[in-house]
């Protein structure tokens, strides 16, 4: 499988490479490890704020060390199916299961100086994203991990923003 002309192997360097001597100000963000969805809202252009999620949505971010990781993330509380079969919901339960969640896997890399995160989306819950590269702006203050999911990836105008805090 081919990527983008991103260099992973350049990126992987920037996250990876933290010296002893490095300030905390000027370390690389090592995203290694596991993480946990604190929130995930939207801005939508009006400027108005949503939760597609929930008020408390629960999600995990898995990210090994050669930047290989995996993300999904869940609605609390999703209605179960009434048929207790998979393959028998109806058309409504089906659309919350799919927008109730958001699931994606590949390779993550960090380009710190422009405070980005790098995508190379593998698998995808959104079959658009799949095989695509997705950059996202990002913070991380205090241990928390916010990022953008810009608004051309959802083509409404609309900003997702997630919120990680690495698990203890």
């Amino acid at each position: 499988m081919s990527y983008p002309s991103f260099s992973l192997a350049a990126a992987a360097l920037s996250l990876f490479a933290c010296s002893a001597s490095a300030s905390i100000a000027t370390r690389p963000l090592d995203l290694r490890g596991t993480w946990t969805l604190l929130a995930a809202y939207e801005v939508h252009a009006d400027g108005t704020r949503t939760t597609n999620y929930g008020e408390h949505p629960d999600g995990l971010l898995l990210v090994d060390a050669q930047g290989r990781y995996s993300l999904q993330l869940f609605r609390h509380g999703r209605a179960k199916f009434a048929s207790g079969d998979k393959a028998r919901g109806s058309a409504d339960e089906y659309r919350d299961t799919l927008l109730g969640s958001s699931t994606h896997y590949g390779r993550v890399a960090v380009d710190a100086a422009a405070h980005r995160l790098v995508f190379s989306i593998e698998g995808s819950s959104y079959p658009n994203w799949e095989n695509t590269q997705q950059v996202r702006e990002y913070t991380y203050t205090d241990g928390v991990l916010t990022y953008a999911v810009p608004a051309s990836a959802s083509g409404s105008g609309t900003i997702a923003y997630s919120v990680w805090k690495r698990a203890q």
